[in-house]
């Protein structure tokens, strides 16, 4: 990986925005070619934001029996705790372009971690009110990270977008693999699931530190009330990959109106609707059919450890292929089977479903997120697509956890939940053949 050290300085540097249809205003340009000299500070600062996309809702799913008998909580009002992040997750993320074009990228990410970092504390205050009303501050705060990273990747790195995808997806998983691990050992250590939650604010004030010099540099010499980037038409002459077709005005307009478009949206949303399933009901589905919460625990760990396989090595592949169809089938093959073994034998094959789920998300995530770079001809185009995909796909997903904990508490069992799980695996497999097809948007 020694290709992605630094960012791309392309001979026509205009150092554009990384959001909706935007340059930066002069000071802010010369503040990012400052940035640009300091290549392992922007690297540091994506890592360490990637880190923290996941960990606050990971931490979670190991804790959901703690959480619901402190409360008296209902399966249905159980599921809301990860229900509300992903609802704010769709919800806010319309809200990062303005942000950034009044305030810039680089302020954007910062206030997302300090938000982040005040969610998670919030959501282990003592009413339970506030459990909800911080997971809604957490998912905002996601909501403006998963939007911007894509933009920023491919304006900061456009000759190397997949394998720098590939990097922060991978950091995403790393986080929320820790998250996940830790989740009951900091429950014993330090006193309980409040604890245990609150640890990880730690994690997103140490990544908000390191985007301070970058949000007051990228800032620098902009005037109070000033915004940071202008509104700019994107030409339609730019660069497009040999052999590839140009199916759609770039116009943000008619991006709603592109087939391609919502391909990649519907597709990331069925791949996040498994994943949050997963993380939502994945260890109770285990210790419901009799397997102890460490161990469940353990192997929830595990397939969250895995996914950074997937994470990893499909955007690399991604890359260097023209069309991304039999990566999207097998991603979503390799996550029906652990369903369908789920659905088997729950436990007696454990470690298999969750080898099998974990490598299938993961690259299914990778590939998402590879898509939205991939299938947009520049940074502009490619921040339009991921504020589209983020917002209406993770509004899908987050109907997953709390459908599927209603029927589960409706039939009182996982085989009819699971059934529905599996009919969304199908799904994503047919929405990866449209996405993966070698267009633009």
């Amino acid at each position: 990986m020694s290709g992605i050290s630094g960012p791309s300085t392309a001979p026509d540097d205009r150092l554009i925005d990384a959001e909706e249809d935007l340059v930066p205003t002069p000071p802010v340009a010369a503040a990012r070619r400052t940035l640009r000299a300091h290549p392992a500070l922007l690297l540091a600062g994506i890592v360490l934001a990637a880190l923290n996309m996941r960990a606050a809702l990971a931490g979670v799913s190991p804790l959901l029996g703690e959480i619901s008998d402190h409360f008296h909580l209902a399966a249905t009002a159980t599921s809301l705790v990860t229900t509300i992040p992903l609802v704010f997750m769709g919800v806010a993320s319309p809200l990062a372009p303005k942000l950034a074009r009044r305030f810039g990228t680089e302020a954007v990410l910062l206030a997302a971690l300090v938000l982040l970092c005040g969610g998670i504390l919030l959501r282990v205050a003592p009413p339970v009110v506030t459990l909800f009303v911080g997971g809604a501050f957490v998912g905002t705060a996601i909501a403006w990270l998963n939007v911007l990273m894509p933009g920023l990747v491919k304006r900061d790195y456009p000759e190397r977008a997949a394998a720098m995808t590939a990097v922060y997806s991978t950091a995403m998983i790393i986080g929320a693999t820790a998250s996940a691990a830790a989740a009951v050992p900091l429950e014993n250590a330090l006193g309980g699931w409040r604890g245990s939650l609150a640890s990880w604010a730690l994690l997103a004030a140490v990544a908000a530190l390191l985007w301070v010099p970058q949000a007051v540099i990228a800032r620098r010499g902009i005037r109070h009330g000033q915004p940071a980037a202008t509104p700019a038409r994107p030409t339609t002459t730019a660069p497009v990959d040999s052999g590839s077709k140009a199916i759609a005005d770039p116009d943000a307009s008619r991006l709603s109106r592109t087939p391609l478009a919502w391909q990649i949206t519907l597709f990331m949303g069925s791949q996040s609707l498994v994943a949050y399933v997963v993380i939502a009901w994945l260890p109770t589905v285990f210790t419901d059919n009799g397997m102890s919460k460490s161990t469940a625990g353990l192997i929830f760990a595990y397939s969250t450890l895995l996914q950074g396989v997937g994470s990893f090595v499909v955007p690399l592949l991604a890359g260097r292929m023209r069309q991304q169809r039999v990566l999207a089938v097998g991603v979503a093959s390799l996550m029906a089977c652990g369903v369908v073994g789920l659905l088997v034998s729950p436990t007696g094959g454990a470690w298999l479903w969750a080898t099998l789920l974990g490598v299938g998300q993961g690259g299914a995530l990778g590939l998402a997120l590879t898509m939205m770079v991939l299938r947009a001809r520049d940074a502009h185009t490619a921040a339009r697509l991921s504020g589209m995909a983020q917002t209406w796909g993770y509004l899908l997903a987050a109907a997953g956890p709390l459908v599927l904990g209603a029927v589960h508490q409706v039939t009182d069992g996982w085989t009819l939940p699971l059934l529905l799980l599996l009919g969304v695996c199908a799904g994503l497999a047919a929405l990866g053949l449209g996405a993966g097809r070698n267009l633009k948007v």
